[in-house]
């Protein structure tokens, strides 16, 4: 029965993420950590597009986060945008920063492609950086407020914890839409079979240079989505945005909740999250913690949590 339970949530991934999302908040001890799970998830699963279904290690997706949460943060603080335009600048803004990493990156292979990804996402860090005038430098950029607005008339309160939950997801449903279509179409069969074997891919026909830097640009706007409901979030944008620790982050996410799954990254970024809201308040040291968790589920579950739930029911991990 447990294996029909989890074959039927298979079948209807994208539903049943969004509707687990949906009650997800109740579960948790307070709302901003819901919000931040479900940013941070996005995030995740944005990188894990590119790591977990195409096989390339990014370490420079910071940059991503970072650009779509200071573009949407410049739009509001300096021109007075709306949020919605200026989500959509971030988001903009981020893709077209995959193509010009993506660009750059596709050309290496292996550890020289990570290697690459994080020096040009440390001279994106560089750039906005010493960019004051419009990012802060190292004060970040304060001030990025949603006053209240109104939907068909009714006023919404966007500094309401539960509200802007639901704002927050509305945008990742839409995301996880992306991902899901993406995902059952040719292009989420190509990106497996360049995961598996490059070489043969390109031996079939597949241009593998070109489906690589477009899945990078997907990934690259999704993560920049992240960012620019993060900046909304905490209406300020901080300068870790683009620090290299935030796309080990995504890295430890998608291989603690399980790589190459559809909802893997968010169980590893709840799990991640959670544990740090618990573990500072017994210590300071909860890195040390995290990283203990982190390396039992390595070694121990490679597939990660929620990978390994599906390979011991026999689940396609691909399919979940």
């Amino acid at each position: 029965m447990m294996n029909a339970f989890f074959q039927f949530l298979a079948r209807h991934r994208l539903y049943a993420s969004i509707l687990f999302l949906m009650v997800f908040p109740f579960f948790m001890p307070y709302e901003a950590l819901a919000i931040n799970i479900l940013i941070f998830g996005l995030f995740a699963m944005g990188f894990n597009l590119l790591f977990g279904y195409m096989g390339l290690l990014s370490f420079g997706h910071a940059a991503f986060l970072g650009i779509g949460s200071y573009l949407t943060g410049i739009s509001i603080v300096h021109y007075s945008l709306p949020w919605g335009a200026a989500i959509l600048i971030g988001v903009v803004g981020a893709a077209i920063g995959g193509l010009i990493m993506g660009f750059l990156a596709i050309r290496t292979r292996g550890i020289y492609f990570s290697m690459v990804t994080l020096a040009l996402g440390q001279i994106v860090y560089y750039i906005f950086y010493k960019a004051e005038s419009l990012t802060g430098g190292e004060n970040g950029l304060r001030g990025v407020k949603v006053d209240t607005f109104n939907i068909f008339g009714i006023p919404v309160d966007f500094l309401n914890p539960l509200v802007k939950y639901y704002i927050v997801l509305f945008f990742v449903a839409i995301a996880l839409w992306l991902i899901s279509r993406i995902l059952n179409s040719p292009l989420g069969a190509v990106m497996e079979a360049i995961r598996e074997n490059e070489k043969r891919a390109a031996a079939c026909g597949f241009d593998v240079t070109k489906t690589k830097l477009l899945v990078f640009i997907l990934s690259a706007a999704i993560c920049g989505l992240a960012g620019s409901l993060r900046a909304l979030h905490l209406s300020i944008v901080p300068i870790d945005s683009l620090h290299y620790l935030q796309s080990g982050q995504a890295v430890m996410m998608s291989i603690l909740g399980g790589m190459s799954t559809f909802f893997g990254p968010f169980i590893g970024a709840a799990v991640m999250l959670y544990l740090e809201d618990v573990v500072t308040t017994f210590t300071r040291h909860w890195m040390a913690v995290i990283g203990l968790v982190f390396m039992f589920f390595v070694l121990f579950f490679p597939k990660g949590i929620w990978g390994t739930i599906l390979s011991k029911l026999h689940i396609n991990q691909d399919a979940q």
